[in-house]
């Protein structure tokens, strides 16, 4: 079932072992079929070198397993509320990755400094508030789901073109318009981090210019992009 999905799922997953992004079994990627409602997972807890295609889980988007022997990751929950509240996303990531997370525990939003960060993100990659005692006792990560769209809300983002949001003492998410796009989003957010950590340590600096960020964003995505080789 879902064969393909499964696939690039797992290659999804790979990439951010490739990219280190994350250590031991840190981290899943998922992605989903909008025609059947399906999505699949990374398995909960298994090391990333012991991975492959078929031990991708499939789910349905109540969180039931529809397919796989393992169970999903414990991050499905997440991954589910972000699928049913943004119907244009096909892929999500999730990482530990060093310098996203060390914005993330800061509690702080990441400032568009530059062009890079400009190129990848329209706007700051915000964060959320710090989750309730209660929002963690009970139904933690659908509640991590609900405080990043609630984060996006508050901060008038739109996720078709900030792809990313930090979660208070947690760790980045990333998405996309499937999995592996996802994944790639995953690794520029954490380049994009690290270039903001040290940018501030050199200088007090404000962020990049409207009008700067604009050019940058625009001519990389959407209708009116020249980056790049035409279809």
């Amino acid at each position: 079932m879902l064969e393909s999905l499964k696939k690039e799922v797992y290659e999804a997953n790979m990439m951010l072992f490739r990219y280190g992004l994350v250590r031991f079994t840190w981290g899943n990627a998922s992605g989903i079929d909008r025609e059947t409602g399906l999505a699949a997972i990374k398995p909960s807890g298994v090391p990333y070198e012991e991975l492959s295609p078929d031990m991708m889980v499939v789910i349905d988007l109540k969180g039931n397993i529809i397919e796989g022997k393992y169970n999903p990751s414990s991050d499905t929950p997440t991954h589910i509320y972000l699928y049913n509240t943004f119907p244009d996303i096909g892929g999500i990531v999730h990482t530990h990755s060093t310098w996203a997370t060390i914005w993330a525990q800061a509690g702080r939003a990441i400032p568009p400094y530059g062009t890079t960060h400009a190129d990848f993100a329209y706007g700051q990659i915000p964060c959320t508030k710090e989750l309730t005692r209660p929002q963690v006792r009970t139904d933690y990560e659908l509640n991590t789901g609900k405080a990043i769209a609630l984060c996006l809300h508050d901060s008038a983002a739109n996720p078709q073109t900030v792809p990313a949001a930090l979660v208070k003492s947690h760790g980045p998410f990333t998405w996309g318009e499937n999995c592996i796009k996802a994944a790639e989003n995953a690794v520029i957010l954490e380049e994009v981090a690290m270039m903001a950590k040290h940018t501030e340590t050199l200088a007090r600096v404000r962020p990049i210019e409207q009008y700067l960020l604009d050019k940058h964003y625009i001519r990389k995505h959407g209708k009116d992009a020249t980056y790049g080789q035409k279809k």
